[in-house]
């Protein structure tokens, strides 16, 4: 029986497996690395809310702390969004004429609920604690940012599970004293794994409890 491949078929074979190993590879490290790029992320996503709000203006120039507006962040699971009132606690006395806030005294005259949008969200499948964070010396800027700097929030940093990890996994890295928590002008000391080792050890951070799958996804 004649041969039906010539010698160099091997090669070609051979050849082409390396190919479409190699092929197959690429593809895996572009799907991963698409995965964490800001189109998936939503890294800088900043929505248009009912009512323009600039977190510089009161954050630095009023002298607001976070716990004016989100006051059940050191006792709730969940960030509150602050309600109406507590928007005309000020603006009832304080620009009380700007059209700029006609919306907000619309919604405190009729008490129906201005809809902000959320920008920051974990997945529904997630359970995340901001008062086991806030308490265990967790910045808000870790997770938002310099929001101080912001005229309009947007999204600072991702929410997938590998962020979550590198904190859990390296908290001497980013815990801070427990009153500069809200300070978002804090940055870490030159000496911040050594002063994380202590606080960790100090706030009883428990590095293996803190990576165990239950803890977030219930």
């Amino acid at each position: 029986m004649p041969q039906v491949f010539p010698p160099s078929a091997n090669k070609l074979t051979r050849l082409g497996t390396v190919v479409a190993i190699l092929g197959f590879g690429a593809m895996l490290w572009g799907i991963a690395f698409f995965n964490k790029t800001d189109a998936i992320t939503d890294v800088g996503y900043a929505p248009k809310q009912p009512v323009a709000y600039s977190h510089v203006q009161h954050i630095n120039q009023v002298g607001l702390d976070c716990r004016y507006c989100h006051t059940a962040v050191e006792k709730s699971a969940f960030a509150n969004v602050p309600p109406t009132e507590t928007c005309m606690t000020c603006h009832s006395q304080v620009k009380i004429d700007s059209p700029k806030l006609e919306l907000v005294r619309d919604s405190y005259s009729t008490g129906k609920r201005l809809k902000w949008e959320r920008v920051n969200q974990v997945p529904d499948y997630v359970f995340f604690n901001h008062s086991i964070h806030v308490n265990k010396g967790v910045g808000c800027t870790s997770c938002h940012g310099r929001v101080d700097q912001m005229p309009v929030v947007q999204k600072y940093r991702s929410f997938q599970m590998s962020n979550c990890l590198e904190c859990h996994r390296n908290p001497e890295k980013y815990v801070r004293p427990k009153e500069q928590v809200f300070n978002p002008a804090w940055q870490p000391p030159a000496n911040q794994l050594e002063v994380g080792a202590q606080l960790v050890k100090e706030y009883h951070i428990k590095k293996g409890q803190i990576e165990n799958c239950a803890v977030c996804h219930r």
